[in-house]
């Protein structure tokens, strides 16, 4: 109790008080300018509107869904989606942000040339780029190419068996099985694909991806492949020929997947068996283009390669620009939250440097303020 009331009278003193008034000033100023300053969010009816959207629905609430809300189910549980288009998109542009690409080919004959590049990401398997450019071809004509099932089985030897699990007749997206061969020391390979196309002026951004399906049970063999990303941009450039004509189609192609073989390997495999694969796309597209101009129907796969998603270049650049200017002002709300804080930091400082010339008390107040600066970082 001696010790006690011994202290007390020494916190009481009036020199402490004319220390500790300020400082309590300008926490409370602080503390209205930060109120002043709230965020948004604060208010009552926007606090109970974000508490009340989260609640979880009664058990007991069963509804059926509409074709709609199985679409959003399905473009959440793992299909092809908006954010799939804007990869590729930065693929294309090469704004990605991923490691450099190395040139590993650059072959031509007189009717297309193929270049490839690869890079090796830190967490992932090798990743493929190539450009190839048909002579005398529409994008339109090379998209259905691409994505006819039935006509692939005529020039790509590997394909085994193909089906189309699911459709969708609005925005042309599929799911579909394939079984691909692989050599003999190898099982074949199972895929679950979803697909879906873009179409940004006669600009196809063709998006395949791996999609979990659950309604297809896995098997020992063949082997499934999880990871499986193979995408295309396919668009009209200027014919090799010099005559000005947009008369010749490119394909822009970025591939990658986990073969569940070693990848050092896999890069062996593919740098040996590139070319030869290559060669024999050409000649099937020829094959295609005469087919169809001898009046040959589409098949149900290349039908719903006609069904796109419209997307303008422009309205997609500005959405981006304003998406950014909108993070922007996100930031503001945490640029005020430091107002408060420089304010205390500053009040501090004056402080120390008017109130006492003592580096004791000079400790204590930029302690405080260090203190108050964290906590500030911590809100």
């Amino acid at each position: 109790m001696m010790e006690l009331s011994s202290f007390l009278p020494t916190f009481f003193s009036p020199d402490l008080l004319l220390f500790i008034a300020p400082l309590w000033i300008a926490v409370l100023v602080g503390v209205l300018v930060g109120w002043v300053w709230r965020p948004s969010w604060a208010t009552d009816d926007k606090l109970f509107t974000f508490f009340n959207n989260n609640l979880p629905l009664p058990a007991t609430t069963t509804t059926t869904p509409s074709s709609e809300s199985r679409q959003v189910y399905k473009e959440k549980s793992g299909f092809v989606t908006g954010d799939d288009f804007r990869h590729l998109w930065s693929l294309v542009e090469v704004k990605d942000g991923g490691p450099s690409w190395i040139q590993m080919m650059d072959r031509s004959t007189p009717t297309f040339s193929y270049q490839a590049w690869r890079r090796d990401p830190h967490d992932g398997p090798p990743q493929y780029r190539s450009r190839t450019v048909f002579e005398d071809a529409t994008p339109e004509m090379v998209r259905d190419f691409f994505w006819d099932d039935d006509f692939r089985s005529e020039w790509d030897d590997m394909l085994l068996f193909s089906s189309t699990l699911e459709s969708c007749k609005e925005t042309g997206t599929m799911v579909v099985q394939w079984v691909r061969k692989f050599p003999f020391f190898c099982s074949d390979r199972e895929y679950i694909i979803g697909r879906r196309i873009w179409d940004a002026g006669r600009v196809f951004y063709c998006v395949t991806k791996g999609v979990q399906y659950p309604s297809v049970p896995r098997q020992s063999k063949p082997r499934r492949v999880d990871l499986y990303y193979s995408s295309w941009c396919i668009r009209a450039v200027e014919s090799k020929r010099g005559d000005g004509e947009m008369t010749s189609c490119e394909v822009l192609l970025f591939h990658h997947e986990d073969m569940g073989i070693p990848w050092e390997i896999a890069k062996l495999g593919v740098r040996q068996g590139m070319w030869g694969a290559v060669k024999k796309i050409e000649p099937g597209l020829r094959a295609y283009q005469r087919a169809r101009a001898a009046g040959a129907g589409l098949s149900p796969s290349a039908s719903l390669a006609q069904i796109n998603t419209k997307v303008s270049a422009e309205e997609f650049m500005n959405e981006r620009d304003s998406t950014g200017e909108v993070a922007g002002d996100d930031e503001k709300p945490s640029s005020g939250k430091n107002i408060p804080k420089m304010l205390v930091v500053g009040g501090a400082i004056a402080l120390a440097c008017t109130l006492d010339k003592g580096l004791l008390t000079k400790a204590v107040i930029f302690g405080v303020a260090r203190r108050f600066a964290r906590m500030g970082k911590r809100m």
